[in-house]
């Protein structure tokens, strides 16, 4: 196990960090914000927004 970590340690310090951002965002509770953005972004991409 240690020398997969050793091997990829960019790769890990990077989803760590992407789940330290993750949590983050769910304890402000930022899921809701961001979903509006993505459906709003999605609506005008179609052409109904």
């Amino acid at each position: 196990m240690s020398a997969f970590i050793k091997k990829n340690r960019a790769g890990l310090a990077v989803i760590l960090l992407a789940l330290a951002l993750i949590g983050y965002g769910l304890i402000k509770n930022q899921q809701k914000s961001v979903l509006n953005k993505a459906v709003r972004i999605c609506m005008e991409c179609v052409g109904l927004g």
